[in-house]
């Protein structure tokens, strides 16, 4: 099985600069040459809202959403699987989530459970289960960000049966890499967190510099690949 993630920049309120330019990257892969791509948290907004508003304009219903819909193009062009994180708009509710789409279209969304620092202002917590989902090759499970903080999340993905835990995600503190690779010991998975790089700082609140360090780890708690 051949998994990644794409690790970059994305200019807060960009939808489709930001998501054009994943899907740029993206179709650069030959068909069928990757089975499983992970997306960074909020990939396509940004992370930094000011405002509830802002949160309600740059949110999108999901499946039929912008984002999602470009997704699942893409999926199905080039015969993979895709885990990206997105600001779902669901009636007057709002959540930060990860959508799973592959070859044949949609097929589920995760809602974060775990909030952190401002989020909780946004967001409505996720009220799912964690579940694992067979995608060929291997059944995976999703979590963002935050929720690596708790163990019981990765251990109820584990217990799901998920071999592969999709870990969308905008760090910008410095112990989750590490804590990503107890993860995966304790439970014998895979893990795929797939960060984000760059700053923001908006309406006069503090910076949030994002560390990157994106990795793949596998069962035995080895670091199989990390970024910068």
């Amino acid at each position: 099985m051949r998994a990644g993630f794409y690790q970059f920049k994305p200019v807060f309120g960009e939808i489709r600069r930001n998501v054009e330019s994943v899907l740029r990257c993206l179709d650069r892969i030959d068909r069928g040459e990757a089975d499983l791509i992970v997306l960074p948290e909020l990939f396509n907004s940004g992370y930094q809202f000011i405002s509830r508003r802002e949160v309600a304009e740059l949110s999108e219903a999901v499946p039929g959403g912008f984002t999602t819909q470009r997704l699942c193009e893409i999926a199905k062009d080039k015969k993979l699987w895709l885990v990206a994180g997105i600001p779902e708009r669901a009636g007057r509710a709002f959540y930060n989530s990860a959508v799973l789409v592959g070859p044949k279209g949609y097929v589920t969304t995760y809602r974060k459970i775990h909030l952190f620092y401002e989020e909780k202002l946004w967001f409505k917590p996720g009220m799912n289960r964690f579940r694992s989902y067979d995608i060929g090759k291997a059944r995976i499970g999703i979590m963002v960000c935050f929720d690596w903080f708790f163990p019981e999340a990765a251990r109820s993905l584990a217990l799901a049966g998920a071999e592969i835990i999709c870990h969308p995600a905008n760090l910008v503190l410095p112990y989750c890499p590490e804590a990503m690779v107890t993860r995966s010991l304790e439970n014998r998975v895979f893990a795929i967190t797939a960060n984000r790089i760059g700053s923001e700082r908006r309406g006069g609140k503090k910076r949030l510099t994002y560390i990157g360090r994106s990795e793949i780890v596998d069962p035995k708690g080895r670091i199989l690949f990390r970024a910068p």
